[in-house]
């Protein structure tokens, strides 16, 4: 089930992407799916006469996995961890698909690093590895957007990845997902990339929240980027970025001027 956050008329709303006599619609849902539950209003829409938004809103963090495929850490010169490397980018960095990535004046190497992005669907700590699946809501498309000079600058993360638009989201939230051995392609224009797949993941997605829930709480809405490929690299003002991830979709945004 593809679950999406849209605007139409009014404010944001919810709905199930579906097909109507051949034609994609939303069917609207009462409420947050992830506090009402899928809740039908019987409302369909269109879906080209509505605007995707990211289909989440972090209320608490965005949680990143740093160097979790070793070719990336190779190619940044970077060890592998021997347990995951966690950062935080803050709910202020989300964008949704078709919006643009403001380039930060501070910064003359910004990256793209296209990712798999996990929803959780309930509130939880020290979740087990085989229970993992339990906390779940679904996954989704993430583009860690990371200014390259500024994360070597500063050793730690937090700048680099924080900035407003720095995380964009979307297109939808799958439910129906086994993310074990997945592609995951950016495109840079019209040229790939990163090809990377999820069964080069150092850390699986369920080690991963085995460890990030053992240290603090998740909290419904809460996402994890799970890590990137290798092939990371800049973009420029002008630029479009396309992250897809098999079996999900794709994930679109431009690169504009924070000046314009």
């Amino acid at each position: 089930m593809r679950i999406a956050r849209f605007a139409g008329d009014d404010d944001p709303r919810f709905g199930v992407i579906g097909d109507d006599n051949g034609v994609p619609t939303i069917a609207v849902l009462n409420g947050d799916p992830l506090y009402a539950g899928l809740n039908l209003s019987g409302q369909k829409i269109p879906l080209a006469e509505v605007r995707l938004l990211s289909p989440v809103i972090p209320r608490s963090k965005v949680v990143g996995v740093g160097r979790n495929y070793a070719k990336h850490a190779a190619e940044l010169g970077n060890d592998v961890p021997t347990e995951p490397l966690i950062f935080l980018k803050p709910n202020t960095s989300v964008i949704g698909p078709g919006e643009p990535i403001f380039y930060p004046e501070q910064s003359n190497d910004v990256q793209f690093e296209g990712e798999l992005a996990v929803v959780i669907g309930r509130i939880c700590r020290d979740v087990s590895a085989e229970d993992a699946a339990k906390v779940i809501f679904g996954y989704t498309i993430g583009n860690d957007v990371t200014a390259r000079d500024l994360q070597r600058n500063d050793v730690q993360f937090t700048r680099a990845k924080g900035f407003d638009t720095f995380c964009p989201l979307g297109p939808w939230i799958e439910t129906d997902f086994d993310p074990g051995d997945v592609a995951v392609t950016t495109r840079l224009n019209d040229d790939i990339k990163q090809d990377g797949r999820t069964s080069d993941m150092v850390f699986s997605v369920p080690d991963i929240i085995a460890y990030v829930s053992s240290f603090m709480t998740l909290l419904p809405g809460d996402v994890i980027l799970t890590g990137t490929p290798d092939g990371v690299g800049p973009m420029v003002v002008g630029d479009e970025v396309s992250v897809s991830v098999e079996g999900i979709g794709t994930l679109t945004n431009s690169v504009v001027s924070r000046n314009d």
